[in-house]
């Protein structure tokens, strides 16, 4: 048997079991492969993580809080894991753990349309905040960040603007006050702060003014649960273009699960499963 797991805490929550296993059986690999949930404390983690070999595991996702510590564990790192400076995926085998990075090209993947040239805000400066950032910035949109502890959006910025030395024209990632993201204008915003995970109502903690949410904006939430968080139901009801964080988590799933078995799974299976929860 080929085990996956998520790697987080908390952990319990996850739809990533339900839906990669259901991809796994799709393609006829339930009876070889099985992804599973290990809730593991920051402390824990090294030490459970370089013993996953022994045990039969081959990969692992990698959520909130170990992004960071994952991509220190390496001994091999992609440049988007190298660059975004945390991982989400780790491809465990005898030459050692390799980091990658899906939270870039899975955010890319669930865009409706190119980004080049367009203007986002990135609400946030965590792991997930990093991979959007770079993914965004890369591609050639102009990226506004917002952190409520602005020193955390700086530092951001800052890295990533040194990462991506020479792919990203001067003044297209910055900082931004509370005041200056509320004011400003985005054609893309995206929402990867933990507000909302609770469904309560998104303005009164985020810099976001509901007025200007119009219908061509898009508005991605990674925040994801049993229905659509406060902030989707919003924009969807001013005509925006809203994207949820399950269908996030299946595009970026679907980048791990190619890693892993060198095979294409089932979007529609993947987000079927994703939807209706549960670890089965």
């Amino acid at each position: 048997m080929k085990r996956l797991a998520v790697l987080g805490h908390p952990v319990s929550h996850s739809r990533s079991p339900a839906m990669h296993n259901a991809a796994l059986e799709a393609l006829g690999l339930g009876a070889e492969w099985r992804y599973e949930a290990i809730d593991l404390e920051p402390a824990e983690f090294a030490r459970r993580v370089r013993a996953l070999p022994a045990e039969g595991f081959v990969g692992a996702n990698v959520t909130i809080p170990h992004k960071e510590a994952a991509l220190a564990i390496a001994d091999e790192a992609s440049d988007a894991a190298t660059q975004i400076g945390a991982a989400n995926t780790l491809s465990l085998g005898g030459d050692g753990i390799r980091a990658d990075n899906t939270d870039a090209t899975g955010l890319l993947a669930a865009l409706p349309d190119p980004v080049a040239g367009r203007t986002a805000l990135v609400l946030g400066a965590g792991g997930s905040a990093r991979a959007a950032v770079w993914a965004l910035a890369g591609r050639g949109a102009a990226v506004s960040v917002w952190n409520r502890t602005g020193a955390r959006a700086d530092e951001l910025v800052r890295d990533l603007a040194r990462a991506r030395a020479g792919t990203i024209a001067e003044g297209r990632l910055t900082p931004v006050s509370a005041d200056q993201a509320r004011g400003g204008t985005y054609d893309l915003i995206v929402n990867c702060t933990a507000v909302g995970m609770g469904d309560e109502e998104p303005f009164g903690d985020l810099p976001l003014d509901p007025e200007l949410l119009e219908a061509e904006t898009v508005v991605v939430d990674l925040v994801y649960a049993g229905s659509p968080s406060s902030l989707v139901r919003e924009a969807r009801e001013r005509n925006a273009t809203a994207i949820d964080g399950l269908e996030v988590l299946v595009r970026q799933g679907a980048e791990s699960f190619r890693i892993w078995t060198g095979m294409d799974p089932p979007l529609d299976v993947m987000r079927e499963a994703a939807r209706r929860g549960g670890q089965a």
